[in-house]
């Protein structure tokens, strides 16, 4: 996923309270587990942010194991959603805008389009 972005129409679910950066994969599992009441293995992307808002972590399960992807950015911060107990969802396309430090409030997602009509 890093480096070509996630797939679309992924499910993407960020946790919007900070979490303890100390947490490898184990930690942040059991946290989607006790914390978001959700599958770790399911293939969401789930989306982790520090008090700090230069660092970000992604879990996710790619079929055949568990994904850790960690990123601080050298200058400035993620943009965040407000801090809140619970879980908010992106798209696939705001994951990417958010993940490259973008301003991924304002990224749309994609449009689906009706298929042309054969005319006769």
């Amino acid at each position: 996923m890093p480096g070509s972005g996630p797939p679309a129409g992924v499910k993407v679910l960020v946790a919007t309270k900070p979490v303890d950066f100390r947490r490898g994969m184990d930690g942040l599992a059991r946290a989607v587990k006790e914390d978001l009441k959700a599958d770790p293995y399911s293939g969401v992307i789930y989306v982790f942010r520090a008090k700090r808002a230069d660092r970000i972590k992604l879990l996710y399960w790619d079929g055949s194991g568990l994904v850790l992807y960690a990123k601080r950015l050298e200058q400035g911060g993620f943009r965040w959603p407000q801090i809140t107990d619970g879980v908010m969802r992106l798209s696939a396309v705001q994951l990417s805008a958010l993940i490259a430090g973008m301003e991924w409030t304002r990224v749309m997602a994609p449009r689906r389009t009706r298929t042309p009509q054969e005319v006769s």
